[in-house]
């Protein structure tokens, strides 16, 4: 797997929010293989920010309506 470009990596914090979840669900769920965490054992991990825009929409197609 290549790395993106740089320019597309964003820290866990940016990551929750562009999501909408939590951090701690952010870890889980690179602990996990659902997304790709890049940066070394013990550093500042980072995510690719088109890899969560596409979560988020997945999540919001399976959001029931609100009324």
């Amino acid at each position: 797997m290549t790395r993106p470009p740089r320019h597309r990596l964003v820290p866990t914090n940016v990551a929750a929010l562009a999501v909408g979840v939590s951090e701690a669900t952010i870890r889980k769920w690179a602990s996990r293989g659902k997304i790709t965490r890049y940066g070394a054992p013990n550093c500042r991990q980072e995510f690719d920010i088109d890899e969560l825009t596409r979560i988020a929409l997945e999540r919001r197609a399976c959001a029931p309506a609100t009324p």
